[in-house]
């Protein structure tokens, strides 16, 4: 005669063929630090944080508005011996604030970033603890590609296209505030969209998005790449947008084989 079941064991909601009860907490999925804090204990970290990153960036801005002219001759490169003129009083002073602040915000940038990992670092599970190092690094060198690509290819083809352009009409005499704008917010606005496959890696590895539902949409990743070319770039001339959207294209599918890569 076959004993019967115990009542226990077919009850029991502990039982999981993978090997965790679902009493049991995966041990990736653990937050190792877990420390007890108030709200306003929070909100007091938050405030020493965002205090000792300001003191950062002033620090940075300051360095470098001292030596702002070296960075403002290399800015002028691209342009090819263009002459710039001051058009009103202070013109050249506030190109220069403008120049520093942004140099020493980028120096900053890896202090700041250093003082926002530590204040998410008690709430991160040891999963997520183990993407902080390539997310870190592929954004910082993602970033800088965007710069240098920005530097090298986008700024010289759209100067090159306005130049051209007007060549046998207008002589070539800028503003220097109007170029500087120009030149500032095409390579900031580049450094942020080399930042694509980094934010796709952790939708993937967050098991947020697969490569498949990303590969599947590459329709509007096509047109949402010329839109993205159209706003970032301050310039209207079809070839520094096509070459952003093409950048950003080829951003897109090389971290969706980034996310089929790491089998997310």
């Amino acid at each position: 005669m076959t004993p019967s079941p115990d009542v226990d064991t077919i009850n029991s909601p502990n039982i999981d063929t993978e090997g965790y009860g679902n009493s049991e907490v995966n041990p990736q999925d653990e937050l190792p630090d877990d420390v007890e804090m108030s709200f306003f204990d929070h909100l007091e970290e938050l405030r020493q944080r965002i205090f000792y990153s300001l003191i950062a960036v002033a620090v940075g801005v300051i360095g470098c508005f001292i030596v702002v002219k070296p960075l403002v001759q290399l800015l002028e490169v691209p342009a090819h011996g263009i002459k710039f003129l001051q058009l009103a009083p202070g013109e050249y002073f506030f190109v220069s604030i403008k120049v520093a602040g942004y140099s020493g915000l980028v120096l900053a940038s890896p202090f700041i970033l250093y003082q926002i990992i530590q204040f998410v670092l008690p709430g991160l599970t040891r999963r997520e603890r183990r993407l902080l190092a390539p997310v870190v690094l592929g954004s910082s060198v993602l970033f800088v590609g965007g710069l240098v690509f920005a530097y090298l290819l986008l700024i010289p083809a759209a100067l090159q296209f306005f130049i051209s352009y007007g060549a046998d009409v207008v002589e070539q005499l800028w503003s220097i505030e109007k170029y500087f704008e120009f030149v500032l917010l095409l390579l900031f606005s580049t450094g942020l969209a080399f930042q694509i496959p980094i934010i796709q890696l952790l939708l993937g590895n967050l098991g947020i998005v697969s490569s498949e539902k990303m590969l599947a949409g590459w329709r509007f990743v096509i047109m949402g790449a010329v839109i993205l070319g159209a706003v970032l770039t301050p310039s209207t001339d079809p070839l520094t947008q096509s070459l952003l959207a093409g950048a950003v294209l080829g951003l897109y599918f090389g971290g969706v084989g980034l996310v089929k890569l790491t089998g997310k």
